[in-house]
């Protein structure tokens, strides 16, 4: 019996020993092992010279049916490089010895993230690297690491007290709102792009002249290039920025070929008159906005060849004032929310005030969206004499068909019903929800294909907004894309 406890312990070391000789075995030093990446090139795509990244994450899998050792991390560029990788806890730097070890059928999780040098080069400048792992069996693979840092021009005046003028040179990086004077003009060349960040917004009190191209459009957006997640950018997620506010005072303000997206609000037109045109904008895009697309109230706005879409709020929301929508694309999907606004709202009242509404008129537009009724009208009770004057024109419109009318003229409806062309069906390709992807571009089959006033098609936009002729058959599309010829 005194002997037992020497034999329990010989006992229990040979235990040990064993084990830990089996768990050598698992892990396999064959050359032919493999592991397998999430991701074979971790993309950036564009970033913002000289601010850290977010972080993305990838995975290294083990699919085989034995442990895999990995002897050494290491970056190719080593501290040179503009990425920063970390696996399992371990900064990977040059060459990091981390022995980092995956069972069979497990899994290791890296992050990497970027801070693109400052060139002062004004394109994008490609960033590449690798992530190289070595396997205990002297195997060796990579992940890809790519990007390009874009150079822009922090943008500091506050207030611009004077006429400016601003460049395509690079992207301006706006980090608190910017404000143009009253009898100041801010233009805007071709090719402009203005990133915002967070809560900062353009607000006019002068004059604001933005004429882009086809070519070269002129961008407002965040300043988020990353993604929020895997597939998912920043930039088709609303609210990363203000938006555009036209003042009390601001007038004779002109956007042409100008792209509008993903702000808290898309232009906010704030009362003038009827007297002095506020508002003309033409071949823009305002979508994926967080409250309304395009807010006016008493105030005189020409609006042609654009698509406002996509808004939390009322895709156009009109209070009061002379308004004249022609060729236009007012769609309102808006994927957030169980409750968003509608394609189109206008009224001559708020609360208790009045305000007339002394001309709404719709020309060659489509207006539908998700909503069981995508036009909303509401004329004051209260102040029954006050104007309220609206027409439609050759227009499709998501509202129940109005008959003996004479503020509709030939005039499409749609119903709530399941008919494929209508609502989404208008549009090719179908939505991509998943990706938050919305192309407004007229289906073939579409009820609204060659069914616009041809006549004036051709006195106000014989191209559509992609810069596509309207009139090759003799007739036109509503809204602010024509339909593609199907094949014969």
């Amino acid at each position: 019996m005194k002997h037992f406890p020497l034999f329990a312990t010989l006992i229990a070391l040979c235990s040990i020993f064993l084990t830990s000789c089996w768990g050598e075995e698992d892990f396999s030093v064959s050359p032919n092992l493999r592991l397998e990446f999430s991701r074979d090139t971790v993309a950036f795509d564009t970033v913002i010279a000289g601010q850290p990244t977010n972080t993305y994450t990838f995975f290294i899998y083990n699919r085989t049916s034995r442990g895999v050792r990995i002897e050494q991390a290491a970056l190719g560029k080593g501290a040179q490089s503009p990425f920063r990788v970390n696996l399992d806890g371990t900064f990977v730097g040059a060459a990091t010895a981390g022995d980092w070890e995956i069972a069979a059928g497990d899994s290791l999780r890296g992050f990497v993230e970027l801070t693109a040098p400052v060139t002062g080069q004004d394109a994008p400048q490609p960033l590449e690297d690798e992530l190289r792992f070595h396997l205990a069996g002297g195997a060796t693979q990579h992940i890809t690491l790519t990007a390009a840092g874009q150079d822009v021009l922090p943008l500091t005046i506050k207030v611009l007290e004077r006429d400016t003028l601003l460049s395509d040179q690079r992207p301006y990086l706006i980090s608190d709102s910017l404000v143009v004077a009253a009898g100041a003009t801010l233009q805007l060349a071709a090719g402009t792009r203005l990133f915002f960040k967070a809560g900062a917004s353009l607000i006019v009190h002068g004059t604001l002249q933005a004429h882009g191209t086809l070519e070269q459009p002129i961008v407002f957006r965040g300043a988020r290039l990353g993604e929020m997640f895997s597939g998912q950018p920043y930039d088709r997620i609303p609210n990363q920025w203000g938006g555009v506010v036209l003042s009390r005072t601001s007038v004779g303000n002109v956007l042409n070929f100008c792209d509008i997206h993903s702000g808290t609000y898309g232009i906010r037109c704030d009362s003038t008159g009827m007297d002095t045109r506020k508002l003309l904008l033409e071949n823009s895009v305002i979508h994926n906005i967080g409250g309304h697309g395009l807010y006016a109230k008493d105030c005189h706005t020409e609006v042609g060849n654009s698509q406002i879409s996509n808004a939390a709020g009322d895709c156009v929301h009109l209070i009061g004032g002379r308004h004249r929508f022609v060729h236009c694309t007012l769609a309102q999907f808006y994927p957030f929310v169980g409750e968003r606004g509608v394609a189109l709202r206008f009224t001559n009242t708020e609360g208790m005030l009045r305000h007339p509404l002394h001309a709404a008129t719709f020309l060659n537009t489509l207006i539908t969206g998700y909503n069981s009724d995508d036009l909303m009208a509401h004329r004051s009770a209260r102040y029954t004499a006050d104007a309220f004057n609206y027409d439609f024109r050759n227009c499709l419109v998501h509202t129940p068909a109005v008959t003996d009318d004479a503020h509709f003229v030939d005039c499409l409806f749609e119903d709530d019903s399941s008919d494929k062309t209508q609502q989404a069906g208008n549009f090719a390709p179908p939505f991509d929800n998943r990706h938050l992807l919305y192309r407004f571009s007229l289906s073939p089959s579409s009820r609204a294909v060659g069914r616009a006033d041809f006549a004036a098609t051709r006195a106000t936009y014989p191209n559509d907004r992609n810069g596509h002729p309207r009139l090759t058959d003799g007739k036109a599309d509503i809204g602010c894309y024509e339909a593609p010829t199907p094949n014969p």
